[in-house]
Order: structure tokens, then sequence, then C-alpha cells
């Protein structure tokens, strides 16, 4: 590796010694490291000082608006939700610093524009199975009371309120399937996992983290982690799955903002 011809003296013993990275991965390392982390806490804090003076709050106040609710301000709080969303997805940029670290890329997972046509259909296909079993199945849970009634979406009726919906779905399709399927099953198989191990390990991930929706919920999230798996298995490909996701996740907060209050079946 060589140092940069302006590098201070002594650096490129260093790096020698440290085997550091190029520069523009150590760049790209401080800005993933931060992003997760106190950077975000620092735009976060930004924020709620604007949010007070804004709505001449105190700031202890303010910290409920990056939270979910809404102050006086329409177009602040359009801000904060897309900060929001974009820190929600500051893991999938640790990932890919990660991965680009170890000399892997994107399209080793699947994750790339090579196959558009292909994986819209995919991912289409998979969503309208998919979707329409699971809601099926919420309802009858939701009747049998083993699922809780969970609201997709609470946003106000403004006139931001569906794209920031659709914004939402594509983040949850990106971040699970990017981090879920295409990260930890690359890796669990580089520990020398069978495949079937590391799907029903990340299966259950997938339905740990949707516990607080109850047991039918877990179940429901569990299997489709299962289907995930095994499509990326057979496909070799994040892409489509992240299409399937957003789809699933845009008819559903759409549809409920939509029906909601409108139609006897929706809890």
């Amino acid at each position: 590796m060589t140092a940069r011809d302006d590098a201070p003296p002594g650096e490129s013993a260093e790096r020698a010694t440290l085997s550091l990275p190029p520069p523009n991965y150590l760049r790209w390392e401080i800005i993933a490291v931060f992003a997760v982390s106190l950077g975000a806490s620092g735009l976060n804090a930004l924020l709620s000082l604007i949010g007070s003076l804004l709505s001449k709050r105190s700031l202890s106040s303010q910290h409920a608006l990056l939270v979910g609710s809404l102050s006086p301000h329409p177009y602040f709080d359009l801000v904060l939700q897309l900060v929001g969303i974009a820190e929600a997805l500051t893991p999938v940029l640790l990932v890919l610093y990660l991965m680009a670290r170890s000399g892997e890329r994107p399209s080793d997972i699947g994750l790339d524009a090579s196959q558009p046509v292909r994986d819209i259909v995919r991912g289409a296909v998979v969503a309208a199975v998919i979707g329409g079993a699971g809601l099926g199945l919420y309802v009858a849970a939701f009747q049998l009371g083993v699922s809780l009634n969970i609201v997709p979406e609470s946003l106000p009726h403004v006139w931001w309120r569906i794209p920031v919906l659709l914004l939402s779905a594509a983040h949850d399709g990106i971040l699970e399937e990017i981090l879920v399927i295409g990260y930890l099953l690359r890796r669990l198989d580089q520990l020398g996992w069978t495949p079937w191990k590391a799907i029903l390990a990340a299966a259950i991930l997938r339905g740990s983290y949707h516990l607080y929706q109850g047991v039918g919920a877990f179940l429901g999230n569990a299997a489709m982690g299962i289907i995930f798996g095994v499509l990326y298995r057979r496909w070799g490909r994040v892409t489509p799955l992240i299409i399937a996701h957003s789809l699933i996740d845009a008819v559903t907060f759409v549809g409920y903002a939509a029906l909601v209050g409108k139609v006897s079946w929706l809890p």
C-alpha cells in the first residue's frame, strides 16, 4: 500500500504497522460510525433547538417532536420525518462500508440494478402472495385475540402524508432486507453455518423485533423471513426482496390511511 505523497512524517510507517485502509475508506468509516451514534445525536439536538425556537417551547418538551408528535409548523414536521427516515437507514451505510473494507461489493449480495425487469416482476409477485396471505392472517389473528391492534400509520392529513408513508415503506424494505437477508446470511455463510440454520436464525431475528405487535406478528414475520431466505438462496439477489417488502408495507400504510374508519373488517 502506497502512502500519500503529502502524508505527515511517520504516517507511512504507522499505516504499514497498523495495516490501515486507504484514506477514502477511513473517511467512509468516520461517516458511518458517527451517522449511527453521536452525529445523529448532534443532528437531533439541532432540530430540537430549532423546534423549540419555532414553537417557543422548552427543549425538554420539544424532545417529543423527535419521536412522532407534531409541531404547529408542518414543514418542520416534514423535515423531522425525513431526518428520522434517513437516520434509521444509517446501519445500511455501516454494513456497506464493512463489506467494502472486506473487498466485497453490493452486487455480491445481489444489491444492484443489473436485472431491473426481473427484480421488479419477482418483487411484485412475492409482495402479492405474501401481502395477501399476511393480511388475511392478521385479520384472523386479531379476531381470535392473538395479535395486537397495530396502527400502521398515524400521520395527520397533510399534503406530504402519502410521500412520507411511501418513503417509510422503502426504508423498511431497504433496512431489513440488506441487514437480515443480504448481510447476515452472507456472514453466517462465512462462519460455516449450514444454509437452513442461517435462514432459521435470520427468520427468528426478523420475528423478534416485531414481538411488540404480539405473538401472531412474530410468527408471521418469522415465516416471511424463511420464505425470503429461501428465495435469496435461490436467486442470489436481495434487490427483489427489497422491492417486495417495500410494496407490502406501502400497500399496508397507504391502504390503512385510505380505509381506516370506512370498512368494518379493518381493526
